[in-house]
């Protein structure tokens, strides 16, 4: 299990008891907006460290409908990974062992956090 298996579980167990029915959709938005935001990050850094480096990699416009097609990729195989066997595997084992249970606002920090970070390397972009 990853981190983002480990995420999954807190937002499914938070949200399921309020929303019975959306807990699994809060769960895979919340992970795949994670990982998007995690592409973002990782994308505009290189993106400064290229042109620092005076490095001609792709346009801007290339780069962006790139993240697009994997972000949809993400949410897709999000969409397909719990939604089936693995998220019966990923609660069998957090039931089985003491799961750490995080803070709710900690776990809408993160997502947050990376945006902002994201924002800060995009203007020195």
């Amino acid at each position: 299990m990853n981190l983002f298996d480990v995420l999954f579980y807190n937002i499914f167990s938070r949200y399921k008891a309020k929303y019975k029915q959306k807990a699994n959709t809060i769960a895979i938005t919340y992970v795949s907006v994670f990982q998007c935001s995690l592409l973002l990050l990782l994308g505009v850094f290189f993106a400064g460290f290229f042109r620092q480096m005076h490095m001609v990699t792709i346009s801007r416009e290339k780069a962006w409908i790139l993240f697009a097609l994997i972000a949809v990729f993400i949410f897709f195989k999000n969409w397909m990974q719990y939604t089936g066997k693995r998220r019966m595997m990923i609660n069998a084992k957090m039931n089985k062992k003491k799961a750490q249970h995080y803070s709710l606002w900690l776990l809408w920090l993160l997502p947050l956090a990376t945006w902002g970070l994201i924002y800060v390397l995009f203007q020195a972009v």
